[in-house]
């Protein structure tokens, strides 16, 4: 007799399942049984599109990385437009209202995890590191267009944005952030350089 129901797209229904554990429940949370619970599959099923479950993990990761440059593109594309700080506000909280946060928490506390991600990436944070390149990209962007001070260090403040953006958010069992103090955590930190706020 079949248990469950059927995935359509049972890669992502399950990288979606994941996703959902993760936000209400914590990286300790996030078990192959509470995943195929979550999707309403069997646990056979996530076996048989995985090798294993750090696998599994390592390919949502990299999932949730692909979404960050796809962000990146369409940031780059803001520059410009609207504020510079209204910009960088609402891309912070993209990344940090959704998974990252609890990706971040996942990779440093499955050494596995981290192993398995260390071979293709062997430098910095994963999901932390692209969403600093994506704000670096983006600064590099308004730097061109003169809306930010043509000495401005992008490769240093991107880096204090999405760690500051990580904190602002990094309490998930407490109230999200507002829109306000996201906006002035980034207006402090580019207040130097940000002609056009």
């Amino acid at each position: 007799m079949p248990t469950g129901v059927a995935l359509r797209d049972a890669r992502q229904q399950l990288f979606d399942a994941a996703e959902r554990v993760l936000l209400r429940d914590g990286p300790n949370a996030l078990t192959s049984r509470a995943v195929t619970t979550e999707a309403g599959c069997a646990k056979g099923v996530l076996h048989r599109h995985f090798s294993d479950f750090d696998t599994f993990l390592a390919e949502l990761v990299e999932d949730r990385i692909a979404r960050v440059r796809a962000q990146e593109a369409d940031l780059c594309e803001r520059a410009g437009t609207g504020t510079v700080v209204g910009n960088l506000a609402e891309a912070l909280t993209e990344v940090f209202e959704t998974v990252a946060v609890a990706i971040v928490a996942l990779i440093t506390s499955r050494d596995e995890l981290r192993a398995k991600l260390r071979a293709t990436r062997p430098t910095g944070v994963p999901l932390a590191t692209e969403a600093v390149t994506m704000i670096a990209s983006y600064l590099a962007a308004e730097r061109g267009l003169g809306r930010i001070a043509a000495d401005a260090d992008v490769d240093t403040l991107a880096p204090m944005l999405v760690g500051a953006g990580h904190l602002v958010f990094a309490d998930r069992t407490g109230p999200r952030p507002s829109p306000e103090a996201v906006r002035k955590v980034v207006a402090t930190t580019v207040a130097g350089v940000v002609r056009d706020r």
